[in-house]
This record gives C-alpha cells, structure tokens and sequence, in this order.
C-alpha cells in the first residue's frame, strides 16, 4: 500500500508559471497513477496585494515591476505560451491585457475547499482559464460568480461571499502562514507539509517527487 501524499500548491490565479506547474504535477500524478492517493489543496498567494481596483495594463505591468523592456515582456509571454502549449494549457496572451487584484478569487477558493477538493480543484482550472485564456477580469465580482456557478458552486452563495468580508481573516491568516514560513514566490509547492519544489518544473520533477513520498517505484 502506497503512502497517501498531502499537497499544498501555493499559486495565484494571475501567474502563468502557476499555471504550468499545475499541469505538469497533475500529468505527473497521472502518470504514476494506480495506487498514488493525492490530497491536492490551493493556497492563497497574491503577485500584487497592493494592486488597485481596476488593475493596470499588463505589459506597462511587467515593465515597471521587472524592470525589462516591453520587447522583452511579450518575449517572455511567447515562451511561456508554447511551454503551456506543450502541457496542455492554452494562454491567449492577447486576451489577457490587465494584471488586476486577486484578493476575492483566492476567497471563493477558500470557500470551495469547504465545498469538497474536487471542486476547489475545478474552480482553480476554470479561474486559470478564464484569466489566460479568455483575458476575463478575475478581479470582477460578476465574473467570480459565474465562474463558480460554472464548475457546478451556488452561485447565490459565491455572490453573497462575495459582497460581504466572509474568509478574508482565513485568506490573511493562510498568506500570513506561508510567508512567515519563506514562501515569496510561486508556484511553490509544498509535499507533506516538509518538501518544496518551486518553480513550473518539468513532469518528471514532481513524478519523481511523487514516487520518493509515496513509496511506489518507477
């Protein structure tokens, strides 16, 4: 019998390199399949905390905050289209043109954990989704909502989190934890509450994590 192994994947919804790391452990966990037992949980992470309402242009953005050139922005963004291409994941980075706040998404988050891990798992995707590959305003209360009713969560209820503070202790107290404990960029994920991998690592990255933790051989 294989050792059951708890993940905590500490990410944002506006990182593509998050994006890139879900795919490659999910097609790693796929990959070992059989007897793996996974317990997948999202953490809250915000790139910009201090991001104001309406956000800003996304390549003015990566300039300012990164200090390249708007050449090299949209250098980057091809490289990381075709490596999400590869994976499996589509980023349409022409849709996606403001970096905004995700204070609200990683609240609906909370709350769909308490709704079962499959369903915070399926918000996470469709959150992923309609941010990269639908350039959707994921800082939007109207967008939030549908975007939860779409993956089969109450609407009503992710709306009426939604126009209260309900889980914003919990989101802050969950941030708060990670950081205190050296978290400062993403994807960082966490395998047992003791090994970190950071980083959108290769499939076999984390298939040979997966396979040490659990015990089951290659």
């Amino acid at each position: 019998m294989s050792q059951p192994v708890k993940i905590d994947f500490v990410s944002d919804v506006v990182c593509p390199w998050c994006a890139i790391g879900l795919q490659s452990l999910e097609q790693a966990i796929a990959r070992i399949g059989g007897d793996l037992q996974v317990e997948l949980h999202f953490q809250p992470f915000e790139l910009n905390p201090q991001m104001q309402a309406g956000g800003e242009d996304v390549i003015e953005h990566l300039t300012r905050k990164y200090g390249m050139s708007a050449e090299q922005a949209r250098s980057n963004s091809e490289a990381i289209r075709q490596r999400g291409e590869a994976l499996g994941f589509t980023f349409d980075m022409d849709r996606r043109r403001r970096m905004v706040n995700t204070f609200d998404a990683h609240r609906l988050l909370h709350w769909a954990e308490g709704e079962g891990l499959d369903k915070q798992r399926a918000l996470k995707h469709a959150l992923l989704r309609a941010y990269f590959g639908e350039g959707k305003d994921v800082s939007s209360h109207e967008v939030l909502a549908s975007v939860a009713a779409s993956v089969g969560l109450d609407e009503a209820r992710a709306r009426a989190i939604l126009a209260s503070d309900e889980y914003t202790g919990a989101v802050r107290a969950q941030q708060r934890f990670y950081q205190e404990h050296g978290i400062s960029a993403v994807p960082s994920v966490v395998f047992n509450d003791r090994h970190l991998i950071q980083g959108g690592q290769p499939v076999d990255v984390f298939e040979q994590a997966l396979r040490q933790l659990s015990g089951i051989a290659g």
